[in-house]
């Protein structure tokens, strides 16, 4: 039999082509694209110089909602947020590119034990026309470390937060919005600790401003700011008390009796509103494949071999 060389596959042609063509310096390939879950889209946002948009206004409530209390109807406070108007990417509820669960790795916090849910679900109505929905997640005091913990905190306790972007259709800020209460441990059933919320909020804001912050002495329109990082990623942080949003008092809050004690309410009435911008990033280091000229033209060498039929 006489062997025959095939014709180039039109796509071999193209690429040779391609390989020959002055400007084509590389081909970069690149070896993955994450895909990311934004909190919600920025193209459709109408944020408030404030940062947010105020539940109460729209029906909504500073209080959580939570099953089961005694008497009914007891919820827990939403006592920080982070303003809608922070960077964009700290906005988007994801680990990567300085995304928001980076942000809170940066000052202790993250996911619970082993990717396990534990603790009841608590709903939240910020007034965006969403009406009540669950918590996005809980994230933990990680006592250092990251990766386990969190399991660390489920058992002895600790700070602890859970959260909610507000991103419906008559309040699309991409605000997220915090419940913090510092717990004690499993074996208490995690009640708050005394002056829990007000202490687990000014606790959080402590570890971002590497600061004690005065929980007994604070005044409508105190700033504090910090300068966390993590993964490469540095966060700038510009915090800001309000009060008006919030009530200062025992009404209607889970565990007050325990919770408002020495002269406290269960809650002091104070929001902590965080603004977020990312100050620095990983160095560009390029995470693809490059091929050079050179080494395309050997690729395709082998490709176009000539093929040779073998007699039988």
């Amino acid at each position: 039999m006489t062997s025959t060389t095939p014709r180039l596959p039109a796509v071999t042609l193209a690429l040779l082509l391609l390989a020959c063509t002055p400007t084509f310096a590389e081909l970069v390939l690149p070896t993955w694209i994450p895909m990311l879950r934004r909190t919600s889209s920025s193209s459709t946002r109408n944020v408030p110089a404030i940062g947010f948009a105020n539940p109460l206004s729209a029906g909504g409530s500073f209080l959580t909602q939570v099953s089961g209390t005694y008497p009914e109807g007891q919820g827990e406070p939403i006592n920080i947020i982070i303003s809608g108007n922070s960077d964009p990417n700290v906005l988007i509820d994801a680990q990567l590119n300085g995304g928001l669960r980076n942000y809170f790795t940066s000052f202790g916090f993250s996911g619970e034990c082993l990717g396990q849910h534990s603790g009841s679900d608590q709903g939240a109505n910020l007034g965006d026309g969403n009406g009540s929905k669950n918590e996005t997640a809980v994230m933990r005091w990680n006592y250092g470390d990251p990766q386990l913990g969190t399991c660390k905190e489920t058992v002895q306790g600790g700070n602890h937060f859970r959260y909610w972007v507000q991103d419906g259709p008559s309040a699309n800020t991409g605000a997220i919005f915090l419940a913090l209460s510092y717990e004690m441990p499993i074996a208490q059933q995690h009640d708050i600790v005394p002056n829990g919320y007000n202490l687990g909020r000014d606790w959080l804001i402590g570890n971002i401003t590497q600061s004690v912050i005065p929980t007994a002495n604070l005044t409508n329109g105190t700033t504090y700011s910090g300068s966390t990082s993590f993964a490469n990623y540095t966060y700038q942080s510009d915090i800001q008390y309000l009060t008006g949003y919030l009530a200062n008092t025992n009404d209607a809050v889970n565990h007050n009796i325990t919770v408002g004690v020495n002269g406290f309410n269960a809650t002091d009435g104070f929001l902590a509103l965080i603004n977020v911008k990312i100050t620095a990033t990983p160095p560009k280091t390029s995470s693809s494949t490059t091929i050079t000229i050179n080494s395309l033209a050997l690729i395709l060498s082998l490709l176009v071999l000539p093929m040779t039929s073998l007699a039988l």
